[in-house]
């Protein structure tokens, strides 16, 4: 048997004092706070790595090789150097925060995370070894490139185009202009945020769609 509070011994009366609703932080200020501690975490790791003679990188992705699936996971935590991290610093920020504030976070950064990956992982050269979360900072970006097509709304293609030209010109970096760039991560990454943009907003109008039968 179950009874609210006030029905049974020893319950609240119903005349005490009012609880105070619990309030909940605006979905901008989790998001920001989400990002700082993932580019928190970040920095850490790669005082660590400094710390340990880069003996972390090792952990990174090993063209078709086995053990180098492992470095699928890593990756992205690790960085080649300081300046190879503050690169990546300001626009995994902006463009994470974004993603996170459309509510797609966990699963287009999945997405873009294991197509990056597998994308280098079969393409890269031999005997090389990549770090950098640069892969999925790339499908973040198109994934807000092109969510707003694919959604068929013009916020949000605004917001693509707003981006586009601030960042668009990063996406030079999806073809081999330097040797010690992965532009196969860049490339898949972007790939995956085609992706993870078309997947999401499939499953969002079938939703919808499931919704109007329903009414």
């Amino acid at each position: 048997m179950t009874g609210s509070l006030g029905s049974y011994g020893g319950g609240l009366p119903s005349g005490g004092p009012p609880v105070p609703a619990r309030t909940s932080w605006p979905l901008w200020a989790r998001s920001a706070v989400v990002i700082a501690v993932l580019t928190a975490l970040l920095y850490v790791i790669e005082a660590i790595d400094a710390v340990s003679r880069h003996d972390l990188d090792s952990a990174g992705i090993e063209p078709r090789e086995a053990d180098g699936l492992t470095g699928i996971f890593f990756s992205p935590f690790l960085h080649a150097d300081w300046e190879h991290l503050a690169a990546n610093t300001l626009p995994g920020m902006v463009l994470g925060f974004l993603v996170l504030m459309a509510r797609r976070f966990i699963i287009t950064t999945a997405i873009v995370w294991v197509v990056s990956g597998l994308g280098v992982w079969m393409f890269a050269p031999p005997y090389t070894v990549t770090v950098g979360a640069s892969g999925i900072i790339f499908g973040w970006l198109t994934y807000i490139l092109v969510r707003g097509l694919f959604n068929r709304d013009v916020w949000q293609v605004l917001l693509g185009v707003v981006v586009f030209m601030v960042y668009g010109g990063v996406l030079w970096g999806v073809v081999p202009t330097d040797g010690r760039v992965s532009w196969q991560g860049h490339l898949f990454g972007a790939i995956g945020g085609v992706l993870a943009a078309w997947y999401l907003s499939k499953k969002d109008r079938k939703r919808d769609e499931k919704k109007a039968l329903t009414q």
